[in-house]
């Protein structure tokens, strides 16, 4: 329905006909008393319209101040915990430092740990040695049997009967030793001095082999020319053998068979240090 309907409408209710300027009148009174419940309505929509975008605006911005406090929060709950992170990688660092400061003290205990050991396993076998040298010391009666005179590594035994060669030989082998042998001027001498005082003859172990006819030990080893010159008839070859004897220092060649004294020799019993 329009305007000029309605206009048309209430001009045909009205019974009676009144005139232009009372049917202008009448018609503004009417239109106006209709549109004013509307322009209230529209009013009001937009007063609560409005109260409403206030109230959005005020709810948007409590929102707003909620959200900044909330990344607020948060940024300040991150730099915890990276503070954490961080103290706890320190605290994880400096635990390997530690750990491999403690692993080289380790390997240096275990390190001098084995020296002690190695120098009280040696100290330990000094130890028994000693002992073992004690127990030897203890029972130890000297280098030489009683009888026998020592001179440095080697003990002497002059006899006290006079025997052929071979027979002295024979003694001196039942007492564990051999006639006696001169490997040096330092033997050489002490037998002469031993032999100064007596005018007794004594068999050595120096005997004139077949078929080179030379002057042989017992063992085998011959004569060292530069100790000593062997006196008599030592080119004469005696059925029984041509052997030496010492005798007032002097050495001589005679006929095995003939009796003398003798000297036997054999290793002193020294205590040598382990």
């Amino acid at each position: 329905m329009t305007f000029e309907d309605l206009r048309s409408t209430t001009v045909k209710d009205q019974p009676d006909q009144k005139p232009n300027g009372e049917k202008a009148k009448g018609l503004h009174h009417l239109s106006s008393r209709r549109w004013c419940p509307v322009a209230v309505t529209l009013g009001t929509l937009c007063l609560g319209l409005l109260v409403t975008v206030i109230m959005l605006i005020i709810q948007l911005s409590q929102v707003t101040d909620l959200l900044k406090q909330q990344q607020a929060n948060f940024t300040h709950q991150e730099d915890i915990l990276e503070g954490q992170i961080s103290a706890q990688r320190q605290a994880q660092k400096s635990s390997e430092e530690s750990q491999k400061e403690l692993r080289e003290m380790i390997e240096i205990l275990a390190h001098k740990l084995d020296e002690k050991s190695q120098k009280l396993t040696e100290l330990q076998q000094r130890k028994m040695n000693l002992q073992e040298a004690l127990k030897q010391a203890a029972n130890f009666s000297g280098p030489c049997p009683q009888h026998w005179l020592w001179h440095e590594e080697n003990c002497y035994r002059f006899s006290s009967g006079a025997f052929n060669w071979e027979k002295s030989q024979e003694n001196c082998l039942s007492l564990d030793a051999h006639l006696l042998k001169i490997n040096n001027t330092g033997d050489l001498e002490f037998i002469q001095q031993a032999t100064a005082h007596s005018s007794f003859p004594f068999w050595m172990g120096l005997s004139l082999r077949k078929p080179s006819n030379s002057w042989l030990w017992e063992d085998g080893s011959p004569l060292m020319p530069h100790l000593f010159r062997i006196q008599g008839a030592f080119s004469q070859m005696y059925p029984s053998g041509t052997c030496a004897y010492i005798q007032r220092g002097i050495v001589f060649a005679e006929n095995c068979i003939l009796t003398a004294f003798s000297i036997c020799q054999k290793k002193a019993n020294l205590l040598r240090a382990q």
